[in-house]
């Protein structure tokens, strides 16, 4: 059971991957040839509130105990982003099924809430690690960002000509979390009251 285990977490780690970063980097690339301002809006909202997920992978390198709790509210945020916006939303169900930018855009929506809520059980399953990622049976959370952790030291050692260790790591995931806090305070109580459920992520910057 805990090789399955194992196997299935890994296998999330690998599609998202696919489905967090992959897919939404081409769906940009697409939209703007394509001039879809609809898919442009919603993917520009998408990155911005992707970065807590790559937070959280800092936060694993870094074994912060609350990393898996970081992971699951980024995941689930990411979803709701997607799918909050009543002019997105509108825009998206003016084309029919023939335009394949917006049907790939649509699948891949449905898709990442399956992951997000695939995460999300797969989690409750090893409950203790949400407060203490430290232990053994949490091992298997932290395995998949190894490769990540690989990367890292190589691009900072070459970058920087230091080591890149997890403490490194730790100290920049919870600085970023904290500025990354901040901005969805600021955004909650200014500028979401302000616009409601449309695209304000798009409409303020551009004020």
């Amino acid at each position: 059971m805990d090789v399955f285990n194992q196997l299935s977490i890994w296998l999330s780690f690998q599609l998202s991957i696919i489905f967090l970063l992959g897919i939404p980097f081409t769906l940009s690339i697409w939209s703007i040839k394509k001039r879809n301002k609809a898919v442009i809006k919603l993917l520009s909202i998408y990155w911005k509130v992707s970065i807590l997920f790559f937070i959280s992978l800092l936060l694993l390198i870094g074994k912060y105990n609350y990393a898996l709790v970081v992971t699951n509210i980024a995941t689930l945020l990411m979803t709701v982003s997607v799918w909050f916006w009543n002019d997105i939303n509108d825009e998206l169900r003016e084309y029919d099924f023939s335009y394949s930018l917006t049907t790939t855009t649509k699948i891949w929506r449905w898709t990442i809430t399956f992951i997000s809520l695939n995460f999300f059980i797969q989690s409750l399953q090893n409950f203790s690690c949400f407060s203490f990622i430290n232990s053994d049976a949490c091992e298997i959370w932290l395995q998949p960002s190894s490769n990540l952790y690989i990367i890292m030291k190589d691009l900072f050692n070459f970058f920087f000509g230091a080591n890149f260790t997890q403490t490194i790591s730790k100290f920049l995931g919870l600085f970023s979390l904290l500025i990354y806090t901040l901005g969805l305070f600021q955004w909650s109580i200014i500028k979401l009251p302000k616009n409601g459920r449309n695209s304000c992520f798009s409409e303020n910057d551009k004020n």
